[in-house]
């Protein structure tokens, strides 16, 4: 049995690989929440020349953090580690909207974003909305309650919903690291990809020739 076979299954489940890879247009991947895992996300979305957009407010608790343990980085004061996370993701061509998300909706597997300034459909959507999580709740995504209510999802991020996807605080509410949050941005961002392209994608560069 071929090893993408479990993708090529994913692929008959609301998605359409043919439109994609015929270069018809790129897959459109929406993005809620501007926080370390959103933007994670959105990096490697966008440098795989998909349309991405991230929305959120600004109002992510890393403005209350110092980060001394995110591994390659002495020490950064959380603002500035948004800063330069933001420019990097902006660089890359995702496009930033400092917009709430109003509503989602979903209807025969067709995925509707409202916002203030109107509504579009996304082929996938990425809900890192942290501690609150309203939409995923208005999805009807299983929420488990307890002291700290959380979004089961697998080892990338998938929810029991088709390409919708929940990352961060919300799937891991007792390991809210910024470290954390971004590397499970980047295994859905990765997730994506691969059902785009309909095999395991990774994403990485080589040094520039001397």
């Amino acid at each position: 049995m071929s090893p993408d076979f479990p993708l090529a299954l994913e692929l008959l489940d609301g998605y359409n690989k043919d439109t994609y890879t015929k270069g018809l247009r790129m897959a459109q991947i929406t993005i809620v929440g501007d926080g370390p895992g959103g933007l994670s996300a959105a990096l490697f979305l966008a440098r795989s020349d998909n349309e991405v957009r991230v929305y959120g407010t600004d109002a992510t608790v890393m403005h209350f953090a110092f980060l001394n343990n995110y591994l390659g980085i002495d020490a950064i004061s959380g603002t500035d580690f948004q800063t330069v996370a933001k420019n990097q993701v902006k660089d890359s061509g995702a496009t930033l909207l400092e917009q709430e998300v109003e509503s989602v909706t979903i209807d025969s597997g067709a995925l509707t974003v409202v916002t203030a300034t109107g509504a579009h459909s996304p082929d996938f959507l990425v809900l890192s909305e942290g501690k609150a999580m309203p939409l995923a709740q208005s999805l009807g995504i299983q929420i488990l309650a307890g002291e700290d209510e959380m979004v089961p999802v697998d080892q990338n991020g998938r929810t029991s919903i088709a390409n919708v996807y929940v990352i961060g605080r919300s799937a891991r509410p007792t390991r809210s690291q910024a470290i954390i949050s971004a590397g499970d941005g980047a295994a859905t961002a990765l997730d994506i990809l691969s059902k785009i392209e309909g095999r395991e994608v990774q994403d990485w560069d080589s040094p520039p020739k001397a």
